[in-house]
């Protein structure tokens, strides 16, 4: 089988092609047409028909069961193809005790042939019934059936995706007695298997030992290195291919998605387009993943408007992935247009605009979005209350998160996990409810988590609750010695309550330790181009005129009353000195340069991989008031939507 990248929450058999004809529902509809001029089906009209209504989602089951009484009426069912067909259909659909009955009655030995065996595995792995495909072709070789390519083909690929690599190493095994080697289609779904199973050295002298390779060959194996997290090895792999494709091409962007490495995965994406290879819904999702990562707004524009342009339909899983991206950019009102577009929408589709509605602030929507999805009869998740938590934390509704989280177990029998706690100690902190929230996390079921203290820490800075916060503080350095924000807001915590003298002898710890602060870097779009800024850092080509220009922006908001906020600067300098550390954080170089390269029509987006501080913070408001200018700061926390002067949050840490 040719292998694809795995795109998450994928819809089973995407990738079978099922007739020539645009969409499931057009056979459907001639098949009645030709009813209607009195013509009388065969053995060749059904196959078709029964593989449209096989497509999961695309037509209602009672189709399928219309067509299989037609079956009946006309008098096919023995017919091997025709009941072939009906077996990969109910399998597909995950009725496999009907397809099996199906498969028992054909009378070829007794045991049917292998054309309805090999429908059956099919189907089961069309269901994500990948165990049930495997099994079937053990009870496929104790009824004496032999077992053809395709039937290899496709048993192989059920045990790497169901991860079963003895039974694979079984039946690699078996295809060497065979004698059916050397077959191309074959060796291939063997070096996919092991691919799929992470048994990479098997692969690679598999893909070793071929006397002929193609496309599928190659990509199989760059797929497995991409698996693993071996990205550089892939590459070098790809780079070496005689010829690639939509697929090897997408297979290496993805890849570079699922390694953070998204202005990669962009570039390549520009390289596919300079090698006059079209992209198609697979390539798109992750590229609209990347431009979610960053924050690229423009290029995920770009690419919505190239699949308009090359006829890539917005299913589900690419309108998920855009509202993902829309929302990631700040850009909610966008969001919840492609929302409304998505005509079949999943549990997914309405996670992904909960959330999006809840880290832009807009917490009362997400939840009225949350009895939307329950209305229409969409059950929930586990992923789903993190977004109806968050939506509680930014809205500040304590008693109805409370109440929601609660509902998981008691209505949804969803067991909360160490990220749905960490919600509920976010929402419990922000309300200044310190002592419930640490009562909370001595109540977890499961060890609480560095992120979890390291939240009630933040919330004790906030709130001045130095008992807490340092216990806080001593649980996070037990988990992570190394993290630096502990430090940072423990020192916070201290210089709030004026101790000093507790201040000095922590950054006397960390010189000791050798622990640096993470340093801040933030990202900006201008005109299809990636800008990264570290703050301080003056690699840039536009340094000179940026640190200019940032330098007119401070003597404007001095004059019209602004006052650097130092109470976070850790270290040890002069007043004046942890002004100037702070002038050149980075969301403000990103600031200055937005203000010199862009028109003042344009958002202003940056997303910053630390948490904004305070005095950023404070700046940012003024510009926006001073330049009129809208500016939209994603950080690792929250979103913060400034214009004229305000800001979105209701509460800033």
């Amino acid at each position: 089988m040719r292998p694809r990248p795995v795109r998450r929450n994928s819809q089973p058999g995407r990738h079978t092609v099922v007739v020539r004809l645009p969409g499931p529902r057009m056979p459907l509809r001639a098949y009645v047409g030709m009813l209607a001029r009195g013509a009388r089906p065969d053995a060749y009209t059904f196959p078709p028909l029964l593989k449209a209504a096989a497509e999961l989602g695309a037509v209602p089951p009672s189709v399928g069961d219309a067509v299989h009484a037609h079956v009946v009426k006309f008098g096919l069912e023995l017919n091997a193809h025709v009941a072939s067909s009906l077996v990969l259909m109910y399998a597909a659909r995950g009725d496999g005790v009907t397809a099996r009955a199906l498969l028992d009655v054909q009378p070829a030995s007794g045991g049917g042939t292998p054309v309805v065996w090999n429908a059956l595995m099919s189907g089961h792995k069309r269901s994500r019934q990948f165990r049930l495909s495997c099994c079937s072709f053990l009870d496929m070789m104790r009824a004496g059936v032999v077992a053809t390519p395709v039937t290899y083909i496709t048993v192989l690929s059920a045990c790497g995706k169901g991860n079963d690599v003895l039974l694979g190493m079984q039946l690699h095994k078996r295809i060497i007695e065979s004698g059916v080697l050397p077959d191309l289609k074959v060796e291939n779904a063997l070096v996919d298997m092991y691919a799929e199973c992470g048994q990479m050295e098997a692969a690679w002298d598999l893909f070793e030992g071929m006397q002929v390779r193609n496309i599928v060959s190659w990509t199989s194996v760059i797929s497995g290195f991409v698996r693993l997290g071996q990205v550089d090895r892939a590459r070098v792999l790809f780079d070496r291919m005689p010829e690639r494709d939509t697929v090897s091409w997408t297979a290496m962007i993805d890849g570079y998605v699922q390694a953070g490495q998204f202005r990669e995965a962009l570039e390549m994406f520009r390289e596919m387009q300079l090698s006059k290879v079209r992209a198609d819904e697979f390539t798109m999702v992750s590229i609209v993943t990347a431009c979610a990562q960053l924050g690229a707004l423009e290029t995920g524009e770009w690419a919505r408007i190239y699949m308009n342009r090359h006829g890539i339909k917005m299913d589900t899983f690419v309108g998920n992935a855009l509202i993902d991206m829309y929302s990631k950019c700040g850009s909610i009102e966008r969001a919840l247009d492609v929302f409304n577009e998505v005509h079949s929408r999943d549990k997914f589709t309405w996670t992904a605009v909960i959330l999006g509605l809840a880290v832009n602030g807009h917490g009362e929507e997400a939840i009225d979005m949350f009895d939307r999805m329950l209305r229409a009869f969409e059950a929930p998740d586990e992923v789903t209350f993190i977004g109806v938590l968050t939506a509680c934390t930014h809205a500040g509704l304590v008693d109805k998160g409370r109440d929601f989280f609660l509902s998981m177990t008691g209505t949804y029998r969803i067991a909360p996990n160490v990220m749905h706690y960490g919600c509920m100690i976010d929402l419990l902190g922000r309300a200044g409810k310190l002592r419930e929230a640490l009562e909370t996390i001595g109540k977890m079921p499961m060890k609480p988590s560095s992120a979890i203290w390291g939240t009630l820490l933040a919330a004790c800075r906030v709130h001045g609750n130095s008992e807490i916060g340092e216990l806080a503080a001593e649980r996070l350095l037990e988990l992570d010695p190394e993290n630096s924000m502990a430090y940072v807001l423990l020192s916070n915590l201290y210089a709030k309550s004026n101790r000093w003298g507790d201040v000095r002898w922590l950054r006397q710890v960390m010189m000791e330790k050798g622990i640096k602060k993470e340093p801040g870097c933030s990202l900006i779009e201008m005109n299809g181009t990636i800008h990264e800024f570290v703050a301080g850092d003056r690699s840039h080509p536009m340094s000179e005129e940026i640190y200019s220009k940032l330098d007119k922006v401070l003597t404007d908001l001095k004059n019209d009353g602004y006052v650097p906020d130092v109470t976070e600067v850790f270290v040890q300098v002069t007043e004046e000195e942890k002004q100037k550390v702070l002038y050149w954080h980075s969301e403000k170089l990103a600031v200055a340069f937005a203000l010199l390269v862009s028109e003042s029509s344009v958002t202003i987006r940056i997303v910053k991989n630390l948490r904004m501080c305070l005095d950023c913070h404070n700046a940012i408001k003024l510009i926006t008031k001073l330049y009129v200018r809208e500016i939209v700061v994603r950080d690792r926390t929250r979103f913060h939507h400034f214009r004229h002067g305000l800001c979105s949050c209701k509460d800033y840490w």
